[in-house]
């Protein structure tokens, strides 16, 4: 039983682990901008793609220092998801085809 739960123990200081190190990816890396403020990763992913958008170098070059690589390919990501849905439910259309439109594809 000991031995049982040694192992259980183990196990979830394991799983701990790794559940910081996915915090720490999402954390900022800079620690916070020129005010000192922290941003989470919907804010960077956010401010990163209106600058594209812009075309803004510096201010994507900001955007991108304020969360780790993987934290802001997860917030693109996420932003891109709720844009397509949302424009998908102004024009009544499926995600797909919204999707592929905004990309320039053909029709499916």
């Amino acid at each position: 039983m000991a031995t049982t739960q040694g192992k259980v123990v183990s196990m979830l200081g394991r799983i701990r682990q790794s559940w910081g190190r996915v915090l720490d990816a999402w954390r900022t890396e800079s620690g916070g901008d020129q005010d000192g403020r922290t941003h989470n990763l919907f804010e960077a992913a956010a401010a990163y793609v209106s600058a594209c958008a812009e075309d803004d170098q510096e201010r994507i070059d900001e955007a991108a220092g304020w969360v780790s690589p993987e934290a802001l390919s997860f917030g693109v990501n996420e932003l891109a998801c709720r844009a397509v849905i949302a424009l998908a439910r102004a024009r009544d259309e499926s995600p797909g085809t919204v999707a592929r439109d905004l990309l320039g594809l053909p029709a499916a």
